[in-house]
C-alpha cells in the first residue's frame, strides 16, 4: 500500500490548468515540436526560429518530468524519468533538438494519459459516502447526525426517503428498495419483529424481512427502526472499508520496467561518468572522450523503452474507446487478456435491471383479456414497483381496451391488494396471502412452476373464484447469451453469476444466458468473499457489474468491469473498465484488443532493450560512432511507435468468423 500511496503522490499534478496541467503541457510540447521541425526545412530561416520552438517543447515536455525527477532524487532514487532528462540534454548538446523534443513528447504525453485515472479512487469512496443521510430522526422527534447514533436508538423512517443505520424494525412494514446494497432489482417486503426488545448484537442472527441496511430507499409505509451498528460499521461503510482497500496496483509491463529502472538508470549514469574520464587511462584528448560517452549516453537512452508500453496502452485505450469501451490505464488494458473467468452481476448488467410482465396464466373460463383488464385496473390504485411494473406492460397488451372501474383499494402489508370492481371484489396478492387457503392443485403446480423459472408470482381471486395468475421478473438482455457464446469462443473457460437475488431466481437467469454458474443471496461482502475465492481457483478474474453494491467485488478482482450509462457513479469510478451505452457485446472484443496489446507492448520491450544491449558495445568499442547510435536509436524508436500504432487499426476477425 506504500508503493501505492507514493506513486499517487508522485502524480497528482496540478497547476494553472487544474488536474489536467500535465496533459495540456504535453500536447503544447508536441506542438512545439511539430512547428519546430517544420520550420527547420525553410533554409531561409535564422536557425534560432526553430531552436527557439524546440526549446518551447523541451519546457514543457520536460516539465512535470523534471519535477518527477528532482522528487525522486531528494530521496536519493534514480528513475527512468531522470535518465530520460540526461538523455534529451545529451541530444540538445549534440545539437539532435528534434530527437531530444520528439522523446520528451512521448515520454510526457504516455505518462499524462496514465496518470489521468489517478484521482478516481477518491471520488469512488465520496459516491459511497454520499449514499447515506448525514441526519437520523430520533422517536423522540429529534433530528441528529447519523455520526452520533448509538446502538439500541430508536430512529423513524418517514415514505420514500433513505435509511440512514442499519437496524432491526421494531415497528411499522413497508417494501424497501435495497437495490444500493444488494442490488436487487425488485423492493423487498419488510415488517416489525415480534420481539421488541430483541438484542441489537443479534441483528446479523435474524431473518432479512426484519433488517434494513443503511443507504437502502424506504417505500411507502413508516418504520420504526432499532440501531444494530455504528455509523462506522454500517453495511456502507465497510463498503467503503473494501473500495477503499482495493484501490492499488501497477500494470506488469509497469512492474516490469520498474525492475528494470532500479539497476539501470543508475549503471547508465555511472558508466557515462567514467567514460568522460577515459582519457586518463587512454592516450586521446578530453574531447574524444566526451564524444565516446554522450554516443553511448544516446545508446543507452531509454527511449524505445520508456515508450514501449505508453504508446502501445495509449493506441489501445484509443482503439477501444472508438467502439465503446472506456479503458483506464495500462494496467487494465493488459490484465484483460490474462482472464480466464469472469463474474457477472444479475441485475442491469446480464438483466433489463426492472421487472416485466412476464406470463398470464387464465383459470376457470376467464377470458386472458378479462383478466388482465381487472388486473390493471385494480393495479392501477397501488403505487407498489411490482404493480406499476404490471400496469405499464398490461396497458401496452390491451391497447385501447377499457377497464373497468375499480374502488376501495385495500392493502394488505408485504401480501397484496384487494379492491371492488362493481358487485365484485378482486383480491390480487402472492402465495402467502392465500397461505390460509387450500389452493386448487391445479393452481399450486402453476405456481410452483413459475417460482422454480425465477419469478414473482401473484395470484387473481374473484368473489371466491380463482381466475388466474400472472408473474412479473426481471429479464434477461437480450444480447446476454449471444455476449456469453461470443466470451466462451474468446476462450473465458468460466462465467459466474454473483447476485443479492436469491437461489432460483439465480438460475433462471443462468438457464436463460448460458452461464456455467449462478451464486444466489450474496451480500456485498460476501460477493467480495466469493471473487477472493475464484482469483485463488482461476489466479486472474474480472467483476462485471453496475451498482454500488458490486464497486467492492470489482475493486478486489483482476480487472473491474461496469456497465457505462445504467452504471452507478461508484461502479464507475472504482471500475477499470466501462462499457458505454451498456453493450455487453463489447467484452470479446475489448478481451482480444488486450491480447494484441499485451502481445504488442512484449515486442516493443524485447526490441528497445536488444538494441539498447546492441548499441552500447558497439559505441564504447568506437564501432558505432554518434551519429550512427543516433540513427539506430531513432529508428529504433519509431519502431517502437509504429507498432503501438498498429493498435488503431486492429478488427477482431475472430468475432466476424
Amino acid at each position: 500500500m506504500e508503493q501505492h500511496e507514493k506513486h499517487e503522490h508522485a502524480h497528482a499534478h496540478g497547476g494553472i490548468f487544474g488536474h489536467n496541467t500535465e496533459l495540456i503541457f504535453s500536447i503544447l510540447c508536441g506542438i512545439c515540436l511539430g512547428i519546430g521541425f517544420g520550420l527547420h526545412f525553410i533554409a531561409t530561416l535564422p536557425a534560432v526560429i526553430p531552436l527557439a520552438f524546440y526549446i518551447g517543447a523541451y519546457f514543457f515536455g520536460g516539465f512535470f518530468t523534471a519535477k518527477e525527477a528532482v522528487e525522486a532524487i531528494s530521496k536519493g532514487e534514480f528513475e527512468i524519468d531522470f535518465l530520460m532528462l540526461v538523455a534529451a540534454t545529451g541530444a540538445a548538446i549534440l545539437g539532435d533538438w528534434a530527437e531530444g523534443s520528439l522523446l520528451l513528447f512521448l515520454f510526457s504525453l504516455g505518462h499524462a494519459l496514465e496518470h489521468y485515472a489517478m484521482g478516481k479512487a477518491k471520488k469512488s469512496i465520496a459516491a459511497l459516502a454520499e449514499l447515506t443521510p448525514k441526519t437520523a430522526l430520533l422517536k423522540s422527534g429529534e433530528e441528529v447526525a447519523v455520526e452520533t447514533l448509538k446502538t439500541g436508538d430508536i430512529i423513524l423512517i418517514k415514505p420514500d426517503t433513505k435509511i440512514p443505520a442499519d437496524g432491526i424494525i421494531v415497528a411499522g412494514n413497508s417494501s424497501v428498495n435495497q437495490a444500493p446494497i444488494t442490488g436487487e432489482s425488485i423492493p423487498v417486503e419488510k415488517q416489525a419483529i415480534a420481539d421488541q426488545e430483541v438484542s441489537p448484537d443479534k441483528a446479523d442472527q435474524l431473518e432479512a424481512k426484519y433488517r434494513v441496511f443503511a443507504g437502502t430507499i424506504n417505500g411507502n409505509g413508516s418504520l420504526e427502526v432499532k440501531v444494530s451498528r455504528l455509523s462506522s460499521g454500517s453495511t456502507i461503510a465497510r463498503l467503503i472499508k473494501l473500495v477503499n482497500e482495493a484501490q492499488s496496483g501497477k500494470s506488469p509491463s509497469q512492474r516490469f520496467t520498474d525492475k528494470v529502472q532500479r539497476y539501470y538508470v543508475p549503471a547508465v549514469l555511472i558508466l557515462v561518468t567514467l567514460l568522460c574520464f577515459a582519457f586518463l587511462i587512454i592516450d586521446e584528448p578530453f574531447s574524444r572522450s566526451f564524444y565516446r560517452a554522450m554516443s553511448v549516453l544516446v545508446a543507452a537512452s531509454p527511449c524505445a523503452l520508456a515508450i514501449a508500453t505508453p504508446s502501445a496502452v495509449l493506441s489501445g485505450v484509443a482503439r477501444a474507446a472508438r467502439s465503446g469501451v472506456l479503458i483506464k490505464g495500462g494496467r487494465p488494458l493488459e490484465d484483460l487478456g490474462t482472464l480466464t473467468a469472469l463474474a457477472f452481476d444479475k441485475t442491469g448488467t446480464l438483466t433489463e435491471g426492472r421487472p416485466k410482465l412476464t406470463n398470464i396464466i387464465t383459470l376457470n373460463g376467464t377470458s386472458e383479456e378479462v383478466l388482465l383488464q381487472l388486473t390493471v385496473a385494480v393495479e392501477s390504485l397501488s403505487d407498489h414497483p411490482l404493480g406499476k411494473a404490471i400496469v405499464k406492460d398490461g396497458k401496452t397488451k390491451l391497447g385501447n381496451a377499457t377497464l373497468p372501474t375499480v374502488s376501495d383499494l385495500k392493502s394488505v402489508a408485504g401480501k397484496g391488494i384487494s379492491a371492488r370492481a362493481g358487485d365484485d371484489t378482486i383480491v390480487i396478492g402472492n402465495p402467502a396471502l392465500f397461505e390460509k387457503e387450500q389452493l386448487p392443485q391445479e393452481l399450486a403446480d402453476k405456481v410452483a412452476t413459475q417460482q422454480e423459472s425465477g419469478n414473482t408470482t401473484m395470484i387473481i381471486k374473484k368473489n371466491n373464484d380463482y381466475i388466474g395468475l400472472i408473474s412479473v421478473m426481471d429479464t434477461p438482455r437480450e444480447e446476454a447469451r449471444q455476449a456469453l457464446q461470443a466470451l466462451r469462443a474468446a476462450g473465458i473457460r468460466r462465467m459466474i453469476m454473483l447476485t443479492g437475488d436469491n437461489q432460483p431466481v439465480a438460475d433462471a437467469v443462468a438457464r436463460q444466458t448460458g452461464l456455467t454458474e449462478a451464486w444466489g443471496d450474496l451480500l456485498p461482502e460476501e460477493k467480495v468473499d466469493a471473487i477472493k475465492k475464484l482469483k485463488q481457483d482461476e489466479s486472474k478474474v474480472a467483476m462485471i457489474g453496475d451498482g454500488v453494491n458490486d464497486a467492492p467485488a470489482m475493486a478486489n478482482s483482476t480487472v473491474g468491469i461496469a456497465m457505462g450509462a445504467a452504471g452507478s457513479d461508484v461502479a464507475l469510478e472504482t471500475a477499470d473498465i466501462a462499457l458505454m451505452g451498456d453493450k455487453l457485446s463489447l467484452l470479446p472484443f475489448a478481451i482480444r484488443l488486450s491480447r494484441q496489446a499485451k502481445s504488442i507492448i512484449r515486442q516493443n520491450l524485447v526490441f528497445s532493450m536488444g538494441m539498447v544491449v546492441l548499441l552500447i558495445p558497439l559505441t564504447m568499442l568506437g564501432i558505432a560512432s554518434i551519429g550512427p547510435a543516433i540513427i539506430a536509436h531513432e529508428g529504433s524508436t519509431l519502431l517502437v511507435v509504429f507498432n503501438a500504432l498498429r493498435l488503431l487499426v486492429f478488427k477482431d476477425h475472430t468475432a466476424k468468423k
